[in-house]
């Protein structure tokens, strides 16, 4: 088959396009996937202070077990995830988490930059094909309400 002078074998012919029908550019993708860190709230006072954050997702991929949920999440459930992720996939570069902070940790500034960076954490690893499928914590840990470290202690 010759087309603008190049030629393709049966396998590698380029596919026909056709538009897309108003439906195909307006209806949600067969697999998407947001995840949202929000809704930061300090908890208790003195030095029994923390943070917790709300994770919001949303997808259609089958693994995760909801289309829709939210669950509430501090920063050292965060660090135990990240090391459980490590343990559990040794083939997976995790990324880092945003950095322990020691000083004016319950700051605005603080407390948003930290929601930022994990966001992005969870955003990707929720994102990456080999932890859908190979994590056992990795749909708990965002999706379950009732999640507890304890319950992944092996």
């Amino acid at each position: 088959m010759q087309s603008h002078g190049r030629s393709f074998s049966p396998s590698t012919r380029p596919l026909a396009s056709r538009e897309q029908t108003i439906e195909e550019q307006y209806s949600a993708p067969e697999n998407f996937l947001e995840i949202e860190v929000s809704n930061p709230i300090t908890h208790g006072s003195g030095r029994k202070m923390y943070t917790d954050y709300e994770i919001v997702c949303r997808t259609s991929i089958p693994v995760f077990k909801l289309q829709k949920s939210s669950v509430r999440r501090r920063y050292s459930d965060f660090e135990w995830f990240h090391d459980r992720l490590e343990r559990e996939a040794t083939r997976v570069n995790i990324p880092p988490l945003p950095g322990k902070v020691f000083t004016n940790r319950f700051s605005d500034e603080v407390i948003e930059n930290r929601r930022e960076g994990l966001e992005r954490f969870l955003q990707i690893v929720a994102g990456h094909p080999l932890l859908q499928t190979g994590s056992k914590v990795l749909v708990a840990f965002i999706q379950d309400p009732a999640f507890t470290k304890e319950q992944y202690s092996y």
